[in-house]
């Protein structure tokens, strides 16, 4: 399977000195599974690696940016900049899906599971990153890719938490409690999926799916916040 390592990097500004760290970061385990002769590794560890170095930087500039913000404000800004789904739109922002080498079972997956891996291997790539050229260069491909959109998190306040922004307004506008019931479980136990419906009383106001009840509840919220024209992240 052949990725275009050459025009990815123009797309990002960043030429590798050491091309197999990219390589490297583009490889998901599932692909080594198909492609024993692969000479690379899979990218979890440049991933691990690339975890920390974003969560320095994002911390370093929302602590240089917001001198007056107090550290629990500037926690949920960045865990909104952070966060899987904010990361898998910057790695498609960068066509990042392009050059990632998966199997072909993982190539037809969609929804939450391709988020996740778009944004793990947007977290190795910064690990290669930082690995080839250092801490500086990482830290301009983080302000330019990531950190630009902490102004927008901040002014739709997309760093608050959706379940209880939910409740906020509902009590505000209608006087009641959002309540959350599952309405379907499906697929096998290891990969089961729930479909939450959240109800202002007795009226369900919307859904959301997810791999966990938890997770189900926190998209029903998304989704009722986006229907009294609240985002959220």
């Amino acid at each position: 399977m052949s990725r275009d390592f050459d025009s990815f990097q123009k797309k990002i500004g960043i030429t590798f000195s050491h091309i197999d760290l990219l390589k490297e970061a583009c490889t998901h385990r599932s692909y080594l599974n198909e492609n024993q002769d692969w000479p690379f590794s899979h990218n979890e560890r440049l991933e691990f690696l690339g975890d920390a170095v974003l969560e320095l930087v994002i911390t370093e500039k929302l602590f240089k940016k917001y001198p007056d913000d107090d550290e629990g404000h500037l926690t949920s800004v960045r865990a909104a900049l952070v966060n899987y789904i904010s990361l898998a739109q910057v790695a498609r922002d960068i066509s990042l899906g392009e050059v990632i080498l998966l199997s072909k079972g993982e190539e037809k997956d969609t929804g939450r599971a391709r988020e996740v891996i778009l944004a793990n291997a947007f977290e190795a790539l910064l690990g290669a990153i930082y690995l080839d050229a250092g801490y500086a260069v990482v830290a301009d491909f983080i302000e330019t890719s990531v950190f630009v959109h902490t102004q927008e998190i901040i002014d739709k306040q997309l760093f608050r938490d959706a379940k209880s922004l939910l409740q906020e307004r509902a009590q505000e506008k209608f006087k009641t409690t959002p309540a959350y019931q599952v309405i379907q479980e499906s697929g096998p136990d290891h990969r089961k999926e729930f479909l939450v419906g959240v109800f202002f009383k007795d009226k369900k106001i919307a859904e959301g799916r997810g791999y966990s009840k938890q997770e189900a509840e926190v998209e029903a919220a998304k989704s009722a916040l986006e229907g009294l024209n609240e985002k959220i992240i």
